[in-house]
């Protein structure tokens, strides 16, 4: 997915094939509370 938005957004083409750290972060965030709530 190519940026649009924000710093990654400059890179244009260049920014397809990266992982938004962003949206890494929340991914992480999500499971960990995923897993606390089934615990």
């Amino acid at each position: 997915m190519q940026a649009k938005k924000g710093r990654a957004s400059y890179l244009g083409e260049r920014s397809i094939g990266h992982k938004d750290p962003g949206s890494a972060s929340v991914v992480l965030i999500l499971q960990a509370l995923s897993n606390a709530i089934h615990a």
